[in-house]
């Protein structure tokens, strides 16, 4: 198993005929993604690669080839229209790639998503994997290896860090979300954390945080009460002075508060593995899992 996509999950591209979004449309399609349409306003009717059709709207795209998730590579002035278009439009999950969105804009999009089934990754996010199946996004395809352990990150280039260093131990990898760093976004650590508790499929989990706010304290807490698997944990950011934003808008410490040393203490006192350094990731969930048996 695996949680939010696998080998069936039916793909829409809105913006497949930018720049970014054709590079990674292509890259989709040639891992075995089934990218079934792509929507670009005024470009209905072409075909992208000569085999995907191209709709004006996401309805349409819903409607005429089923499509159910949605992935976005619009610019960021409309990239919050574009994903409560995909919502409206039945898609059941959106995956944001675009970084630089409006906070507003964002708030805007939080309120059209209560109540509401579908789900939401990002923006500023590198998407989902399912290794072997499903690659939504932009991560590296090759390094992924099939198999038990979730990955679970608000930085893109860490994911990549730990899938690589995982894979050359040999562990696979059931599913990895990159959820994204910016200060409003949609799905946080907890939503993705009950996803692996609760597939049989994944045995343990990596999960990493970075300095700013205080999602990764909550996760801890979430871990220490629910958490059913081993879980190893880095936090990027310990040498960050105050202040200073480090690489994501979310990624400050403000008022001393969401600093590395403190979101470090919460996820030790929860039972998971910190790793020192990013160098240690894999190591770290090895020993997690070695520990849990």
């Amino acid at each position: 198993m695996s949680i939010l996509v696998n080998k069936d999950t039916r793909v829409v591209f809105q913006g497949i005929t930018g720049a970014y979004g054709s590079q990674h449309a292509r890259a989709c399609i040639e891992y075995g993604t089934k990218v079934v349409a792509g929507v670009t306003p005024g470009r209905g009717g072409q075909r992208f690669e000569d085999k995907v059709p191209i709709f004006d709207t996401v309805e349409q795209a819903v409607r005429n080839e089923g499509a159910e998730v949605s992935c976005i590579f619009v610019p960021p002035v409309g990239a919050a229209d574009a994903i409560t278009e995909a919502i409206d439009a039945g898609c059941k999950l959106v995956i944001c790639i675009t970084d630089g969105v409006p906070v507003l804009d964002m708030i805007r999009v939080r309120r059209f998503l209560e109540g509401k089934p579908a789900r939401l990754i990002g923006p500023n996010c590198p998407g989902v994997i399912t290794p072997g199946e499903c690659k939504i996004g932009i991560m590296p395809g090759h390094i992924h290896k099939k198999g038990h352990i979730g990955v679970l990150s608000r930085s893109g280039t860490l994911t990549y860090e730990a899938v690589g260093q995982l894979s050359a131990l040999g562990i696979g990898q059931s599913s990895c979300v990159g959820i994204g760093g910016d200060p409003v976004g949609g799905m946080d650590f907890i939503d993705v954390l009950e996803l692996f508790n609760q597939d049989p499929d994944t045995h343990g989990v990596v999960l990493i945080g970075e300095i700013g706010g205080t999602a990764e304290q909550r996760a801890a807490a979430w871990i220490k009460k629910n958490m059913k698997k081993p879980v190893a944990a880095f936090i990027a950011g310990r040498a960050a002075p105050p202040g200073k934003r480090m690489g994501h808008a979310g990624a400050i410490i403000a008022g001393g508060e969401g600093t590395a040393a403190e979101k470090i203490a919460a996820l030790e006192a929860a039972g998971a593995k910190v790793a020192a350094t990013p160098a240690e990731m894999g190591v770290a969930m090895q020993a997690a899992m070695a520990a849990a048996r």
